[in-house]
Order: structure tokens, then sequence, then C-alpha cells
């Protein structure tokens, strides 16, 4: 086994860190403190990239790549443990598809279908679209219109259009573009990538200007269509619950949306003994999980006046959150 570097993302920014191959994998080590391997892009894979993971511990523990611990996720619909490591359950947000009509009937509040008929009344016109020179102009529209969003500063704000270009043209073999159009301008756009038979949202964003035409729950109502035509099993956008704060405006739109809380394993296997020592302390999932939910919101809360107050570099105009909130 060779170790080299790859490139992954972390927070919007490109950066390079050791990495071997083992099988189809690519295993990144991250972290300073506390070194993690991990398969690169897991959650855009299959979930049987990683094949035994026993050859792959017994590899990284004599191998040279530095690494303390190992983790790696199970997928949906396979939410029972199958192996007899360590683990943690981790969160995420999806809608198990039957048909659209299910959905709009039975999956969501009475608010988020007035949202979508809203945008549909106010000229908003919502259809797939190809990944073209037409649609990266038009995200980075969407990027730059503020340099804050959710309470802090927006990773994307600024890029260049090769920068976008490159950063949205992953995956785009298996991968759902849509966008939201009003009167020929681009004000919201989804992407969602195929994983076996799930569907995971990548991005969703829109312009918070167009806020009061719902774009977001007009994105969400379109992945779904797609979804149920298509034979999905679910559609995953992200997680469901953050940190210690289940009640934030983003699990509330999903809650809306038809997405619930599914759990899956997440396993941590020590390589090391600093590995052992921080997973019997509890310490590898970081300090943030013993912030108590209440204390934790009101420090996002003030991040997020001190970005407002320009405390950190901006000019900020008032944004509307992410621009995919709901009354």
């Amino acid at each position: 086994m060779s170790v080299h570097c790859a490139e992954i993302t972390v927070r919007g920014r490109v950066v390079t860190v050791p990495a071997t191959c083992v099988a189809d994998s690519t295993i990144v080590v991250v972290g300073k403190l506390v070194k993690m391997a991990a398969i690169r892009d897991e959650h855009w894979l299959q979930n049987d990239v990683l094949g035994d993971p026993e050859l792959l511990i017994r590899r990284l523990k004599r191998d040279r790549l530095g690494a303390d611990l190992l983790t790696f996720a199970q997928k949906l619909p396979e939410v029972t443990p199958k192996f007899d490591y360590p683990m943690e359950w981790d969160n995420l947000a999806a809608i198990p598809i039957t048909t659209f009509e299910e959905w709009w009937e039975k999956r969501i509040s009475q608010v988020t279908r007035k949202n979508v008929r809203r945008a549909a009344r106010r000229g908003v016109i919502v259809q797939s679209v190809p990944f073209d020179d037409y649609l990266v102009r038009g995200i980075k529209g969407i990027y730059d219109e503020t340099p804050l969003r959710q309470g802090r500063r927006f990773w994307h704000y600024g890029k260049s259009l090769d920068t976008i270009r490159k950063e949205n043209s992953t995956f785009l073999d298996k991968s759902e573009l849509i966008g939201a159009y009003y009167e020929g301008e681009l004000i919201g756009f989804l992407k969602m990538v195929r994983i076996g038979n799930n569907s995971s949202v990548m991005q969703i964003l829109s312009k918070n200007e167009h806020y009061d035409k719902r774009p977001g729950n007009a994105l969400i109502a379109k992945a779904v269509e797609i979804c149920a035509t298509k034979g999905i099993s679910h559609f995953i956008y992200g997680q469901y619950s953050y940190g210690n704060n289940p009640q934030s405006e983003l699990t509330e739109f999903k809650r809306r949306n038809g997405f619930e809380q599914f759990l899956v394993p997440r396993y941590y296997v020590p390589l090391t003994v600093k590995g052992e020592v921080v997973l019997k302390s509890n310490l590898h999932l970081g300090m943030r999980r013993f912030l108590p939910g209440r204390l934790e919101a009101a420090l996002l809360a003030a991040r997020a006046k001190l970005y407002e107050r320009g405390f950190f570099g901006f000019c900020f105009r008032g944004t509307r959150g992410n621009g995919i909130r709901e009354d």
C-alpha cells in the first residue's frame, strides 16, 4: 500500500491530505490532534465500496499513513449494525419514497403545500437542467448574493466561474440538476446524486431576494417527483438535527417538507494506542458534543450577531438564512 496525497474539500476550501488506495477505495487522513482515516467521498459512494473492513484495518495498522482511528458508516436502508466495532449513530434526514401523491397528501405540512403552490402562482418555473455555462453563471449569481448565510461566512461567496464549474461538475454521471427560474433568472438550484437506490442532496440554495416566491419548497417538490419516477427508495438531505440543537430552522424546514430522522451505524476503529485512548474518552466526535443544547444555540446566535456587525471583516446586508426557510 503506497502513501500519496489527495485533494478534499474542507469548509469550502480545497486541501491536500495524506492518502492511500485500498482495492477500489481512496482512504484519506484528516485532523490535527486526532488523525482520522476515512473513505474519500464516502457519502457519495455505494455502501459496498469498503469491501472487507478487517483487511483495511490490518493494512492501515501496518502502514505509515499515521491514522489513529478509522471511521466508516452504513447507508440506508441498512440501519441494523453489521459489524462488531465501536459505533455511534449517524442521524440522517430522508424521505422514504413511494409516490409523489403519497408525499404530497400524507407527508408534508399544509404550509409546505401552500408554499409550493405559491411558487407556481408567482411565476417560478422548476425543471431539470443540463450542466452548462449558463447554469454555472446562474449558480455564481446565487453564490455572490451575500457573503453570509445561516449566520456565518458563506464559503462559496466570490468564487470564480472556473472554480464553480470544477466544484459542481463532480459525479455528473449519476446526478440530477434542478433549476428554479423566475423571468429567465436562476433563483435557486438543487443537485442530487444517486447512490445505489438512494438519492442524496449535494447542494440546495436559492436567492434571498426571491424568498417570497418559496423556490426552496418548489425545488424539493420537483426532486421528490423525479425520485418517485425513477424508483428511488430514499431521498436524503444531510443530517436531520445538528449538534445538540434539535430546533434549528433547517431541521424545521426538513420536517415540514416530509423528511424523517433515520439512524445508521457509524463505526470508529482504533488503529493506535492514542486512538484507543481517544475512543475511550469519547473525544472522537469533538468537544461540541459536550455543549448543552441551549448553550450551543446561544453561541451560534452570538456568532451570527458578530458577523452581522462586521466583526469578521464583512459589510453585512440583511439576509434570510440560506434562502430555503419557511414561514
